[in-house]
């Protein structure tokens, strides 16, 4: 369900790498085939898409490299791709059943109590493992919530997922950004909850420098500023694959506007995102297959771009 004050744009829609008949073919296959024959072809589409998509290859290539702390060899690669495809499936299997089972793990107790009050929030996550399906199974909560996401013109695995999950769920369109702030404003007067995607920096208007993977890089800020705005709480939540079909869930804590000066709460901001990104590390140390960011990883900064003249104009730079 899309949010109505959203107009339509009038430019092509972007879309996912890959054919068009290609969800209808997954689904068909993870209808038809049991799970020891259906791995194998996913790892063999994989493999295809290896060669066929250079540019999200040397992008994989970039990040392995960083989180591994060495130049990532070709069947790394392959295993990046391959794990994605295995989650897509996931998230596939979900859309088309409705099936899948979400066992909280110890660090998301303070999610799961925020979502137990009335009060709206900010609910941040990344690219991560199946981190997608978060918004959507939030339903157990009796919660809803708004969507920001990049519209795309063949995401089939996404509005089937509305059609499943969709009394829970209302999209705002980051790419369509005509009414984007007053969407969000509808969004956290209505008492919903607000759910954002937080590791890229190319629809992020507010950019920040931070240590992660080995250097210090701008990293997305804007749900910090949009909590200072709404007075909204921010939490991080990601979702790491378990068994077939399950999830384990786990989360930050709580960050609350409660300082008593703007300056004061963007500190504590800075260091809740230290704190998340520490986590998220840890994670991504244990498996860094998880994290499917097949676009440029934010570059190493200079010392020099730390200073906050430097951070001004790169951070204009990212949202231009």
């Amino acid at each position: 369900m899309e949010l109505s004050r959203n107009a339509p744009s009038s430019r092509p829609p972007l879309r996912n790498p890959g054919p068009d008949w290609g969800y209808d073919f997954l689904r068909l296959i993870d209808r038809a085939l049991p799970p020891f024959l259906l791995d194998p072809l996913l790892g063999l589409g994989a493999a295809c898409a290896l060669i066929l998509m250079p540019q999200q290859r040397r992008h994989s290539h970039a990040y392995l490299s960083a989180v591994l702390g060495r130049p990532a060899r070709l069947r790394e690669v392959w295993r990046h791709f391959h794990t994605y495809s295995q989650v897509l499936m996931t998230r596939i299997h979900a859309a088309e059943t409705g099936h899948h089972r979400c066992l909280p793990q110890p660090s998301f107790e303070p999610f799961r109590a925020l979502m137990r009050t009335d009060r709206p929030a900010l609910l941040g996550t990344i690219h991560f493992g199946n981190s997608d399906l978060l918004g959507f199974l939030l339903g157990e909560f009796r919660r809803h919530v708004h969507m920001i996401r990049l519209r795309l013109g063949n995401s089939r695995d996404t509005h089937r997922l509305s059609d499943r999950f969709g009394q829970w769920v209302t999209y705002v369109w980051v790419n369509e950004t005509e009414n984007l702030l007053f969407a969000l404003k509808d969004a956290a007067q209505s008492g919903s909850s607000i759910a954002m995607m937080c590791d890229r920096i190319e629809h992020s208007s507010k950019v920040e420098p931070f240590d992660f993977l080995g250097a210090r890089r701008l990293m997305p800020f804007t749900i910090y500023h949009l909590s200072l705005v709404f007075r909204l709480p921010v939490v991080f939540c990601l979702s790491v694959p378990g068994a077939r079909n399950e999830s384990l869930l786990h989360a930050s804590p709580v960050f609350e506007p409660d300082g008593p000066s703007r300056d004061e709460n963007l500190a504590r901001a800075r260091a809740h995102f230290r704190a998340f990104l520490h986590q998220l590390e840890s994670l991504l140390r244990a498996n860094p297959y998880l994290w499917f960011n097949f676009l440029p990883l934010s570059p190493a900064l200079p010392d020099s771009a730390a200073s906050p003249s430097a951070v001004r104009t790169a951070s204009s730079a990212a949202a231009a």
